[in-house]
């Protein structure tokens, strides 16, 4: 009885050796598990910060300069006016304004021209809402190319002492701000045949 209660069976139960050793490897390579989680974490942030980027993207404008501007033939033609778009969305600016019920707010880029020396251009949102982010141009043009005069919004006057931006507020809504006979506009004090010698004697190079 006496060595049966010294023996194993009876005996306190020694610690466990095995948790013990779990234990000191474990705090051992926490170091290691910490910088794991920080390098983890560390990449998770360099992708969302990519996202966000994404998101935040400017979006896409038109800062016109001189040489922008063409010779107005060179441009596309619609009834009486004539039309160019610089970043790529030429075929949408031209439904627009084949639209002859309204076709609705331009695409960014869009440049519109009657003469040679106004034009309009549509600007990225935001850039004018009162004016529905168009901006107007005084241009002198001749056999050297072109010059501005004066850009901006309604303290650029035109060619006939007024200023663009309160002439083109009257148009209706649907044809944003482009004038024509029928969109609300107040009629220009020059007839369409003079529009097109105008027109048709615009002196820049052409393309």
């Amino acid at each position: 009885m006496t060595t049966g209660q010294g023996g194993p069976a009876g005996s306190a139960a020694p610690a466990p050796v095995g948790r013990g050793i779990g234990l000191r490897a474990l705090l051992a390579l926490l170091p290691v598990l910490i910088t794991a989680v920080v390098v983890a974490c560390s990449s998770g942030g360099d992708g969302g910060d990519e996202d966000g980027a994404t998101a935040t993207t400017e979006p896409e404008d038109l800062v016109m300069e001189a040489d922008d501007f063409v010779n107005v033939n060179d441009m596309t033609p619609v009834r009486g006016f004539f039309v160019d778009n610089r970043l790529g969305h030429l075929d949408e600016a031209i439904a627009v304004a084949e639209d002859e019920d309204g076709g609705g707010p331009y695409p960014v880029g869009t440049i519109i021209q009657l003469v040679p020396f106004e034009a309009m251009v549509k600007r990225a949102p935001g850039f004018a809402p009162e004016v529905n982010d168009w901006e107007f141009f005084e241009l002198k043009v001749s056999e050297e190319g072109t010059e501005i005069v004066k850009r901006g919004g309604a303290e650029v006057v035109n060619q006939f002492g007024g200023s663009c931006a309160d002439c083109h507020r009257a148009a209706r809504p649907e044809f944003d701000l482009v004038c024509e006979d029928d969109h609300g506009c107040a009629p220009l004090p020059i007839g369409d045949d003079v529009i097109r010698s105008l027109q048709a004697s615009d002196p820049r190079p052409r393309a």
